[in-house]
C-alpha cells in the first residue's frame, strides 16, 4: 500500500538520520583523540541496509547419497548470509552430467529440507548456472550471492559450471569438507559388499585403486569393513550441535539405531518421533554393535560420521554417540526419557522379539511405542541400488575421479605449489 511505503521510507530516513548523528558524534570524539573516522559512515549505512533486507545466498547440488560433508557445506553457506536457498538438481540433469543418481529427486528433497541450516528449497535446479537461471535467482528469489565449494564442478565440455556467477561478481566460495564424498561412499559400499564374495581376494586391490582415486582407501582386514578418512574434532561436533538441552518439564522422546547411510527413511521417522514430544534424543550405536548385528561389512559410515549426519537433521535435538544396544532403566533415568519409539521399517525385527528384546525395559514400563514408518527404505535398500547398477556407478565414479584429478593438476600447475 502507498501509506505503508511512506511509513517504511520515513522509518528508513529516521534510521539514516540516527546513523549520521551517531557518525557525527563518534567522529567528533575520535577527532579529539586524533583518530581518523573515514569509512565509519559507510559501515553504518551498510548496517542500515542489512536491517531492512536479509542477505540471501544460494547453493545448489545433486545431494545424492547425502552425508555430513553436504551438511557442512550447507552450514558454511548459511554462515555467509541470513537465509539459505538450496537448489536440488533434477534426476535428468544429474544423469546427463554425471551418470544416474542413487537416490531419486523426491528423496533428495526430503534430505535437503531436513537440514537445519536450510531455509528454502528449489526443486529441479539446473546443473549449470545459465544466464536465464542466474537472472531468475537474482530477480525472483532475491539472491545476493551464489555459493559453491572449492572442489571442481565441471560441465561435460570441461568448463566451470559457475563461470557466469563469478564474472557477475556474485560468487562466494566455501571450503570443501575433507574425508568424504559420494564417490568415496559408493566405493566403500562396493568394496565392503564384494568382500563378502569368495573371489574378493583376487580383485580387492584393483577395486581399491579404482574407487580410492589417490586417497589410499584403507580396509580393515580384521572386521572386513572399510575405514573412512574422517577425523572427528570437538569443534565440528559443536558446529553441528544445537547447544541446548531439554527444559525441566520437557517430554523427551528417544529413538536409537545405526543410521548408516543416512537416508530419507531415517529423516521421516525422526520427524514423526519429534512430533511426539518436546525434545528428540537419538542414540547412535557403535561400529562394533552394528557389525555384530548386521555383519562385518557394515556399517559403511563410522560412528562419528553417522552422528554428524543425524545431528544436522532439524528434527533432532541431541544424540548419544555410542548408545548401548539395550535401552536400560539407567539410560531412561539418566536422560529423563518419557517415551521410547521404533519404526516399523528396520533392518531387523529385534523390537518384536520375546527374548533378548533391546526394548524390554521401556515395554515393561509402558513407555514404548512403534511408529508406522512413512517410507519403505533401509540402509540395505541403498546398498542394493548400488550393487544392482554397479557398472553405471563405477563409470560415474571413474568419470568424476578423472575430472577431479585434471582440475587439481591444473590448479597446482597454476599456483606453482
Amino acid at each position: 500500500m502507498a501509506s505503508d511505503s511512506i511509513v517504511e521510507n520515513n522509518g528508513e530516513q529516521k534510521l539514516r538520520l540516527i546513523a549520521k548523528c551517531v557518525v557525527g558524534g563518534v567522529a567528533l570524539g575520535l577527532s579529539i583523540w586524533g583518530i581518523h573516522a573515514t569509512g565509519l559512515s559507510e559501515t553504518l549505512e551498510l548496517w542500515v541496509r542489512k536491517k531492512k533486507k536479509p542477505i540471501r545466498v544460494y547453493m545448489d547440488g545433486c545431494f545424492d547419497m547425502m552425508h555430513y560433508g553436504h551438511c557442512n557445506a550447507l552450514r558454511q553457506a548459511r554462515n555467509l548470509g541470513d537465509q539459505l536457498v538450496v537448489g536440488v538438481v533434477s534426476d535428468a540433469e544429474i544423469t546427463a552430467n554425471k551418470g544416474p543418481p542413487v537416490t531419486p529427486l523426491h528423496e533428495r528433497m526430503i534430505m535437503v529440507q531436513a537440514v537445519k541450516w536450510v531455509d528454502e528449497v528449489i526443486p529441479d535446479a539446473p546443473y549449470a548456472i545459465t544466464e536465464d537461471f542466474m537472472k531468475k535467482l537474482f530477480d525472483e528469489y532475491d539472491i545476493d550471492y551464489i555459493i559453491h565449494g572449492d572442489d571442481p564442478c565441471l560441465l561435460p565440455d570441461g568448463s566451470d559450471a559457475y563461470a557466469l556467477a563469478k564474472r557477475a561478481g556474485r560468487f562466494k566460495q566455501i571450503k570443501r569438507t575433507e574425508g568424504v564424498s559420494s564417490t568415496d561412499i559408493v566405493g566403500r559400499m562396493l568394496l565392503c559388499v564384494r568382500e563378502r564374495s569368495s573371489n574378493e581376494k583376487s580383485n580387492h586391490s584393483s577395486l581399491q585403486r579404482q574407487f580410492s582415486h589417490g586417497h589410499s582407501q584403507k580396509f580393515d582386514d580384521r572386521s572386513g569393513t572399510c575405514i573412512s578418512h574422517f577425523f572427528p574434532t570437538s569443534r565440528r561436533i559443536v558446529q553441528f550441535s544445537n547447544g541446548k538441552g531439554p527444559k525441566p518439564d520437557s517430554r523427551i522422546v528417544y529413538i536409537d539405531g545405526a543410521f548408516d547411510l543416512f537416508h530419507a527413511g531415517h529423516v521421516e521417522i525422526l520427524r514423526l518421533a519429534r512430533e511426539l514430544g518436546d525434545f528428540l534424543l537419538v542414540g547412535i550405536h557403535t561400529d562394533q554393535t552394528v557389525s555384530a548385528k548386521r555383519g562385518s561389512h557394515q556399517p559403511i559410515m563410522n560412528l562419528h560420521e553417522r552422528s554428524l549426519s543425524v545431528l544436522a537433521c532439524r528434527y533432532v535435538d541431541e544424540v548419544i554417540i555410542g548408545a548401548p544396544w539395550e535401552v536400560s532403566k539407567d539410560t531412561i533415568t539418566t536422560f529423563n526419557i518419557s517415551l521410547v519409539v521404533h519404526g516399523t521399517v528396520a533392518e531387523s525385527d529385534d523390537f518384536q522379539q520375546e527374548e533378548d528384546n533391546p526394548y524390554a525395559v521401556p515395554i515393561s514400563m509402558g513407555i514404548f511405542k512403534v511408529i508406522e514408518s512413512p517410507l519403505d527404505i533401509t540402509t540395505t535398500t541403498i546398498i542394493k541400488r548400488i550393487v544392482a547398477n554397479h557398472e553405471a556407478y563405477q563409470k560415474r565414479n571413474e568419470k568424476k575421479a578423472a575430472s577431479e584429478r585434471k582440475y587439481y593438476e591444473e590448479k597446482t600447475f597454476v599456483s606453482g605449489d
